[in-house]
């Protein structure tokens, strides 16, 4: 695809966090001039992708369609983690608990069994025997995913910054994007402090998606989410050195979880999957409150009743959600030189590096060999 002598760059990266770090690295790599601009600095907490960890996984309760894009990003990560010296990621092994017929145990099995994935059912009682923090109710089961972990969402920005501007990507930080457009010749982009042209435009807002999006006429919610870390009671069961979690009860309510993945005194973290409150990016409530807390103790100790102590911290972020919960990653309907991706509703981070490669095609080849197809925005359209 022809690049117009008149632009500044090849392609201008609209906001820089998980997703667009990934891809100015990608498309730098592969020798395009590339523009990166971010409102906020590097691996910012402001938006979605900080909080100190984020669990990574294969058997994908959400859809078995994910996949093909896991196994790909489970490559990237470990490259990534080479190319950059950053420990981006780290195995755990991970249960996903729940009853029987639950989405996170039940819907774990079929991405398993679909595609082949080593995994363990394992009974309550076995659970408890062979990971002694963990409770489940008798009626749950649990899929043991030995290749689950964490991601460092921090690191991972922080690395693919650094690589992309060591393939020659210009990255401007503290320089908020006002509006965009585009024409047959290349995009535009104004932020505070000049105008800026590139053939090309990706854009990855994160929660700005509804301002920065808008002509697509795909609804996105911005929730507000809490990510605690709790001490474990004096004398309990220790979380170092445990799996990651996901555990649904009885009343369709799903936690997550880590281990003390800093040391005991960093506590462990866990938070609700999905108890969000609507929000916008400037209208954040960042204030955690002593309701909420107690909230997120009583329901980590249905699982974990060691865990119940002191909330040691609290920070809050912010999902992106489309009415399905799945992506939207394509080409923008009315613009070809323009490719989006946002939407990634509280579970996109383990995907981060692939969707950089992804853009990085759409990009230069107008096309990927990559399954996005779930990820088109037309289908929230019709």
């Amino acid at each position: 695809m022809g690049i117009p002598t008149e632009v500044d760059h090849d392609v201008i990266v609209l906001g820089l966090g998980g997703m667009g770090s990934a891809a100015a690295y990608h498309l730098a790599a592969r020798g395009l001039s590339v523009l990166g601009l971010e409102r906020f600095g590097v691996a910012h907490d402001r938006g979605s992708s900080h909080g100190g960890s984020r669990i990574i996984r294969q058997s994908y309760f959400e859809d078995p369609a994910y996949v093909p894009l896991l196994l790909r990003s489970y490559e990237l990560w470990e490259k990534l983690k080479r190319d950059s010296g950053f420990d981006v990621y780290s195995i755990t092994g991970g249960l996903f608990i729940g009853p029987e017929e639950s989405t996170t145990f039940a819907g774990s099995l079929q991405s398993s069994e679909t595609w082949g994935l080593d995994h363990e059912v394992l009974t309550a009682r076995e659970v408890h025997q062979r990971f002694p923090a963990f409770e489940p109710g008798d009626r749950q089961m649990a899929l043991f995913e030995q290749l689950a972990g964490f991601a460092r969402p921090e690191l991972t920005v922080q690395a693919h910054i650094r690589l992309a501007e060591q393939a020659g990507a210009e990255l401007h930080f503290g320089e908020p994007v006002l509006s965009w457009s585009c024409d047959d010749d290349g995009a535009s982009v104004v932020t505070a402090a000049t105008t800026h042209r590139a053939s090309h435009l990706v854009i990855c807002p994160g929660a700005w998606a509804p301002e920065l999006l808008s002509d697509i006429g795909v609804p996105i919610r911005i929730e507000r989410q809490v990510m605690y870390w709790i001490d474990s009671i004096a004398g309990s069961a220790p979380m170092a050195g445990g799996p990651i979690y996901i555990h649904e009860n009885e009343r369709i309510e799903q936690i997550y979880g880590f281990p003390a993945i800093d040391g005991p005194r960093g506590g462990a973290k866990a938070a609700f999957f999905r108890k969000g409150t609507d929000c916008t990016p400037d209208t954040i409530d960042r204030v955690v409150h002593p309701d909420e807390k107690a909230a997120m103790l009583e329901r980590v100790g249905e699982l974990l009743p060691g865990l119940t102590g002191d909330v040691l911290d609290a920070a809050t972020c912010m999902y992106s959600t489309t009415p399905d919960e799945h992506f939207v990653v394509a080409r923008h309907p009315w613009f070809d030189r323009v490719n989006v991706a946002c939407g990634f509703s509280g579970h996109g981070f383990k995907f981060v590096p692939v969707i950089g490669e992804i853009l990085a095609d759409l990009v230069i080849d107008g096309r990927t060999d990559h399954p996005i197809g779930l990820f088109d925005p037309g289908r929230l359209l019709q």
